[in-house]
């Protein structure tokens, strides 16, 4: 009876708890596709500049993000607890909107059809820089003397990309701050989306933002000929860029970034800044643009300063 009941006793013992594990391997494999697909965003744009002025480049690129989100915005549409978030927050995602999708599209656009796409890309690098002063000036945060180091170091290192970087000698060149105000729009709607937008889930905040972001693209759309643009064959291919950096650049991407969050550390996730230059400038020198050893230099700072704001 005692052996009974001790075998009893195992059988109806509770099964040992299994923690997930994270997953390196996915984590990197998504990581390494976010850097190749945002990393070639700057070429997609001078592709797409083939056939679609500036404006129309930027308006259709966040129209086919609509598209890539809107049955993902059916579903969430059907959830009660998804549409009093939503309402109740329609004037954040709206400004999230405006400042972190459609104002960027616009000026890298512009800046794309004047700059080479291998500095575009490193000059977006600035990002995570822009987020930080802009986090500590607006919304409060604290800063270290490392971070304080690291902003003074990215900014060096944007102001030579700025000043050498349509030629390699000495000149304000209007095209790279454009770039460099779209990081600035970049930083601000990140601190917007923490303060505002970070209790809902990244698929539905991201949805969202381009609910707001897609119809505004529309409207500038729709005045010009960009529709028949699109159903001339003869610009194929560079319809094909536009889509791609609509739906992969501006859409399908954005999940992979919060996925990357999930399998790992937003730490991790930052670090595809690091890798973002390096694919673009890839891109560039194969597109046989021209940069030079000052240009570099001024990537090489940047980085350097974006290293040491993420350092933990």
């Amino acid at each position: 009876m005692r052996k009974q009941r001790e075998q009893m006793l195992q059988n109806s013992s509770p099964e040992p708890v299994v923690i997930p594990q994270k997953r390196p391997l996915l984590a990197w494999a998504l990581l390494c596709t976010l850097a190749l697909v945002w990393g070639s965003s700057f070429i997609l744009i001078k592709r797409s500049l083939g056939a679609f002025p500036p404006e129309q480049v930027a308006g259709g690129r966040l129209l086919f993000a609509l598209l890539f989100f809107l049955p993902f915005m059916g579903t969430q549409s059907r959830q009660a607890e998804v549409r009093t978030s939503v309402q109740h927050r329609w004037v954040a995602l709206l400004a999230s909107g405006i400042i972190g999708f459609v104002i960027p599209a616009f000026l890298f656009a512009e800046a794309g059809a004047h700059l080479n796409s291998s500095l575009a890309g490193a000059l977006n690098s600035l990002s995570p820089l822009f987020t930080l002063i802009l986090g500590a000036v607006f919304f409060g945060q604290a800063l270290k003397i490392r971070q304080v180091a690291g902003i003074l170091l990215g900014l060096a290192g944007s102001l030579l990309l700025v000043f050498f970087s349509a030629t390699g000698s000495f000149q304000v060149n209007g095209y790279a701050l454009l770039v460099v105000l779209a990081t600035i729009c970049y930083g601000l709607n990140t601190n917007l989306i923490g303060r505002y937008l970070s209790h809902l889930p990244a698929l539905v905040s991201t949805a969202w933002l381009f609910a707001f972001a897609g119809p505004i693209a529309l409207l500038t759309l729709t005045p010009t000929d960009f529709f028949v643009r699109v159903f001339n064959p003869a610009n194929s291919w560079s319809l094909a860029a536009l889509v791609t950096l609509g739906v992969f650049g501006s859409g399908l991407m954005s999940i992979f970034f919060n996925r990357v969050m999930q399998l790992s550390s937003p730490l991790f996730a930052a670090s595809v800044t690091y890798l973002i230059p390096i694919v673009a400038l890839g891109w560039g020198m194969l597109d046989g643009e021209t940069i030079y050893l000052v240009q570099f230099a001024g990537m090489g700072v940047c980085l350097l300063g974006i290293w040491l704001i993420n350092k933990s």
